[in-house]
């Protein structure tokens, strides 16, 4: 791979633009389309060319039938079967040389590949999920991450990493909670821009998916229809994928598999033309998600063929087919031929398409389909590679590390953390020993290795119990089982009993299995029924606190659960992880021992109920408890809440009083760290419009800055809010910024506000657009 579209030399650019319109000015349609689709292949574990993968929607074309006319794309070369990088490498390599040999125009294919939770490739490091990308509260070490993911991506050569997930929780009973960042739209927009820029400074394209609304599916369910209106699209859904458009240079859309009041993500023009390209300027490629666009004839209704799924993607703005050619080959040809489609509308997907791959040297003379690892390999000797490509160095361990730390939540804690020097403790529960309780649906080890359970997971995997063995040296530690994560009855119950007596402590390790389509409790097409813990892990911890002896209960989870009963008053302290990775149980351990300080900040609100869903604290004052009816949505612990084992207090507010509506407002006070010992206190900023137009959220999230201090220590945090951040979109549909009273709440959660300052904005209505400010300044000042 050679330089990104945004270093290239002018004159450089200008021979690839060239070369793409001689391109598309030579192809016959059959080459043309050859350039639109995929084809799903896993690498051979013995060097050997790729080989195509079996699915559901009927046996593909094989690679010999395809490449005379080109290759779009290869699908997931790595993360369809467990390889040898190296061997994955050369296999990869291998089968570039033979589609370009095969065409008459020597194009060739873009591969792609997930990176969700870490390259998703055997041996590759794996980094916690998404949600826990959003309980650091950390842009800077999400884009640290994203571009260690991408150089080991390009480095076996993969050019596209299908990342980061840009849907914003509104149900959490959805099973892809866990691939989301959370509830809210900034913190969704600011970490996943962050990814999406550490994966673009590698030359990787990064794709953002699902656009748009997908996460909003009735009942939580996968793959279900959404009920949505202009302002929740516009105010909720939108903006991430906005602010990644407009900040971090990526260079491809995913559409979602959502129909939205009828209208299905794949064949909405006005979001992936009108909106995406003619609005907002997106000149990248828009590529259907897996089965998408045949999903327009089989599940959605509104195609009768596959020539007219084909033809509504088209026309909608889906640049390429994924996984495989289902749809865009000989059905969209046949629709041409009869007229039905027009060929413009082929050359523009084709010219998105070869203007990428000419961004990312493909069309270059000199093109070589040797990847950066194998630059100083013997080729002819692949037995000698094995081992040779290392995805999981120690430089990506401490990333993971550090990032699993950043993302533990103290949810709760009546002093007994940290703990010191218990002579005896009890880990009960059904993640207590399990190595991949750690580990999300799209990390490799559960997307791919749960199906081949007799290759390792190559990738070190220590479980909680090990973790606090090594925390805690000379420490008895003893463990039971109890249940097993979705397990319906309760027979090792006794055996846990047994193991908590005359400890001093017990920790009780709950939460998800992660896996896909009904296979784990969390997950795509895991979706759960309600938010109580699955199985009968509820009656296992209740019957742990009856025991009288101090619980610790720890969450290895995807989505949040509320702990029944008196289980949130009666634990001794509760700590929340979501699926923290490989040094999750590492990280976690070290916030029980106190060696690691929590500074992780809830993305999503913990219910106090199990039912009560849907609800986020996105919500307006109806929405709020009351005795209108007798489901209280009140939650448990708030969007943004989390502990820390020092204190602080926030003193010496000052603010502006008055703004125009086109201008801006100051505002700053003072944090000090009044405890024993160093902490990070994330300042987090909320605007609340007491009223406007139209209904609005009670408040919404506009500004956040961690804030490490050492005892003792003081920071002058200032913030800088322009009026647009107040705007909202109005009774017609434009985006409105009102004159009249606001607040902006300086707090430590959703639901812990410190500081209030209340101003005005004067002048009139004002009308914004995409190009309005987006971001608050906030910013500790330097003396």
């Amino acid at each position: 791979m050679t330089d990104n579209v945004t270093t290239a030399a002018p004159s450089t650019r200008a021979a690839r633009a060239a070369r793409v319109e001689e391109l598309i000015a030579a192809m016959t349609p059959e080459e043309k389309l050859g350039q639109l689709y995929g084809l799903w292949a896993g690498a051979s574990s013995d060097g050997a060319e790729v080989a195509p993968h079996q699915h559901d929607m009927d046996e593909p074309p094989s690679l010999d039938e395809l490449i005379p006319h080109g290759l779009g794309q290869l699908t997931r070369p790595f993360g369809t079967v467990p390889v040898d990088p190296a061997l994955g490498a050369l296999s990869l390599m291998r089968t570039q040389e033979r589609i370009v040999a095969g065409n008459r125009f020597g194009i060739p294919a873009l591969a792609h590949d997930e990176c969700l939770a870490g390259f998703a490739a055997w041996g590759a490091t794996t980094y916690p999920v998404p949600l826990s990308w959003g309980a650091a509260f950390d842009p800077g070490l999400v884009r640290t991450m994203a571009a260690a993911i991408g150089r080991d991506m390009r480095s076996v050569g993969i050019h596209q990493g299908l990342a980061p997930v840009l849907d914003v929780v509104r149900d959490a009973r959805w099973g892809r909670v866990e691939e989301t960042i959370g509830e809210d739209p900034y913190l969704v927009g600011t970490i996943a821009t962050a990814y999406v820029q550490g994966l673009e400074s590698t030359g990787l394209v990064a794709t953002l998916k699902h656009f748009v609304g997908y996460s909003a599916s009735r009942a939580g369910r996968n793959l279900a229809p959404v009920s949505m209106g202009l302002r929740e699209r516009a105010d909720v859904m939108l903006p991430p994928f906005e602010m990644a458009v407009r900040e971090s240079g990526a260079r491809s859309v995913m559409s979602a598999y959502t129909d939205t009041d009828g209208m299905p993500g794949a064949a909405d023009e006005e979001s992936l033309t009108g909106l995406l390209r003619d609005v907002w300027g997106f000149e990248g490629t828009v590529v259907a998600d897996y089965f998408g666009i045949a999903f327009l004839k089989t599940l959605h209704g509104v195609a009768a063929d596959w020539g007219g799924a084909a033809a509504l993607a088209l026309t909608a703005g889906v640049d390429v087919e994924l996984p495989t050619v289902k749809t865009f080959g000989q059905p969209l040809r046949d629709a041409v031929a009869a007229g039905d489609v027009p060929e413009a509308l082929i050359d523009r997907a084709l010219r998105r398409v070869l203007t990428q791959k000419a961004q990312l040297g493909l069309l270059d003379p000199g093109w070589s389909p040797v990847p950066p690892a194998l630059a100083d390999a013997d080729l002819d000797a692949p037995h000698r590679l094995r081992g040779s490509v290392d995805l999981d160095t120690l430089a990506h361990r401490d990333i993971s590390r550090r990032l699993a730390e950043r993302s533990v939540i103290l949810l709760r804690n009546d002093g007994v953390l940290p703990l010191e020097r218990p002579a005896r403790i009890a880990v009960v529960g059904p993640q207590a020993d399990t190595p991949m309780a750690v580990l999300g649906c799209y990390s490799f080890p559960v997307h791919v290795g749960s199906q081949h359970p007799d290759t390792p997971a190559g990738v070190q995997l220590p479980t909680l119990l090990q973790g606090l063995m090594s925390e805690f040296p000379g420490c008895e530690i003893v463990t039971a089982a109890g249940c097993g994560i979705d397990s319906p009855v309760t027979d090792g119950f006794a055996a846990a009993l047994r193991a908590v007596r005359g400890a001093d402590v017990i920790v009780a390790a709950l939460g998800d299995r992660a896996g896909l389509f009904g296979r784990g409790t969390s997950g795509e097409g895991c979706d759960a029924e309600s938010l109580a813990l699955p199985g009968v892990q509820q009656q296992l911890l209740d019957t742990l606190l009856d025991t009288g002896t101090p619980v610790v209960v720890t969450l290895l989870a995807g989505r949040p659960y509320a702990l029944g009963g008196e289980a949130v008053e009666g634990s001794a302290a509760i700590v929340q992880t979501f699926f923290p990775g490989q040094e999750g149980v590492r990280a976690l351990s070290g916030v029980l021992s106190g060696r690691v300080d929590p500074s992780g900040r809830l993305p999503v609100s913990v219910p106090r109920r199990p039912g009560g869903q849907p609800s986020t604290y996105l919500a307006a004052r109806l929405a709020q408890a009351g005795d209108s009816s007798n489901i209280d949505p009140t939650p448990e612990f708030g969007f943004g809440h989390g502990l820390t084992y020092t204190t602080f207090v926030w003193s010496g507010l000052t603010a502006d009083s008055t703004a125009p509506t086109d201008g801006e407002l100051r505002l700053s006070c003072t944090v000090r760290n009044t405890g024993g010992r160093a902490g990070t206190e994330v300042v987090q900023l909320y605007l609340h419009d007491p009223v406007a137009s139209v209904v609005q959220p009670v408040q919404r999230l506009i500004g956040y800055l961690r804030v490490p201090l050492a005892p003792g220590e003081a920071a002058r945090i200032s913030a800088t809010v322009p009026a647009d951040l107040a705007s909202f979109t109005g009774r017609d549909g434009r985006r409105l910024v009102e004159p009249g009273e606001l607040e902006l709440r300086l707090a430590a959660s959703s639901t812990d506000t410190r500081l209030t300052a209340r101003a005005v904005l004067t002048g009139p209505v004002r009308e914004v657009d995409h190009t309005r400010a987006l971001h608050a300044r906030i910013y500790r000042e330097t003396r």
